[in-house]
């Protein structure tokens, strides 16, 4: 019997496959469009989602060698979304190095973006596959739908009136549906029937779901030297997270007051700012609402994949980045 890859080899192929890509394409020209792409891939990160399609691949028995151009086509996309991402949300640091907008320009970080979202396809039509059609259908549409999310998130800036239901809908597009997709990717490349592959989607909205929920709870609560980033961005930027909206929409008059003058101050001190409304949601019992929030997308997760009709030892690579993922450090 074939054995199943952990997800660490996994990551390895894709960080070589990748490594391979971008020592081809700095040679490339015009340099000018393809040194950022070459930039942009070198920068690291880890890369879960081309490991999750191979991981997908792999339940299935599927040759996941013969499939890493999908995998490098998933990764080039979500890179590109991240090049794009950093313009809007003028964001100047990227895995701790200088974004392609600052390092470049902004010009520049939009063709090389662009030509990204390309290039992506052209490594997806590399492959030579029964479901390939099917699979680039399903590419597009996660493609369209992560812009989509985008926009509600760009919208959602300039309203006070976001409810928790949309933010799921804009969490479940931009972030959840790439995870899904990925799974759902690998899984029609394994050669599995579509019952098991849109279990494997529906396992990945609700780890994607879990994830962001995760995400914005450690952007408050995390100890910043295990998080690797900056603590309260979140908090200075009024972001709509589920925190916030829960906040307001169980805060006594007096707290909810204390929030709105924090949310429309521009003339702050930002630790004041991180401090002040940390302290609400504590008090609130925030962390503990999301956290049973984020358990109760893990626990659907959990159930989609235990249907699949695989023995159940292969689906414990899965499971463990499941758990992996919402059990990260506060």
């Amino acid at each position: 019997m074939k054995p199943m890859h952990s997800i660490q080899e996994l990551q390895q192929l894709v960080i070589d496959k990748l490594a391979e890509e971008a020592s081809a394409i700095a040679v490339t020209e015009p340099v000018n469009l393809y040194e950022p792409i070459t930039y942009t891939l070198n920068m690291g990160g880890k890369r879960l989602r081309p490991a999750m399609l191979l991981m997908a691949c792999d339940l299935f028995r599927g040759d996941i060698k013969n499939m890493l151009n999908a995998a490098v086509a998933v990764e080039v996309f979500h890179n590109f979304t991240l090049l794009h991402d950093d313009i809007m949300d003028h964001a100047d640091i990227r895995r701790n190095q200088p974004a392609v907008h600052k390092k470049y320009n902004e010009n520049v970080a939009i063709l090389s973006g662009d030509a990204m979202s390309i290039m992506a396809y052209q490594y997806l039509l590399k492959i030579n596959h029964p479901a390939i059609q099917e699979v680039t259908q399903l590419f597009s549409k996660t493609a369209m739908e992560v812009c989509e999310g985008q926009q509600y998130d760009m919208d959602f800036e300039h309203r006070q009136d976001v409810s928790i239901e949309e933010y799921l809908k804009m969490i479940r597009l931009k972030t959840a549906v790439l995870i899904a997709g990925s799974l759902k990717m690998g899984a029609l490349l394994g050669g599995t029937d579509s019952a098991n592959a849109d279990r494997l989607y529906r396992f990945g909205i609700n780890m994607g779901l879990a994830f962001q929920l995760q995400d914005d709870l450690l952007d408050v609560f995390a100890d910043q030297e295990k998080f690797g980033k900056k603590i309260g961005g979140d908090i200075v930027a009024n972001k709509k997270t589920f925190l916030l909206l829960k906040a307001l929409e169980i805060a006594s008059p007096k707290q909810k007051q204390a929030l709105q003058y924090w949310i429309e101050n521009n003339d702050f001190d930002p630790k004041e700012k991180i401090d002040a409304v940390r302290t609400i949601y504590t008090d609130l019992n925030l962390k503990e609402i999301s956290e049973q929030l984020a358990e109760t997308y893990y626990q659907k997760a959990l159930n989609e994949i235990q249907a699949i009709e695989v023995a159940s030892e292969r689906k414990e690579p899965l499971i463990l980045l499941a758990k992996t993922i919402l059990k990260r450090e506060h």
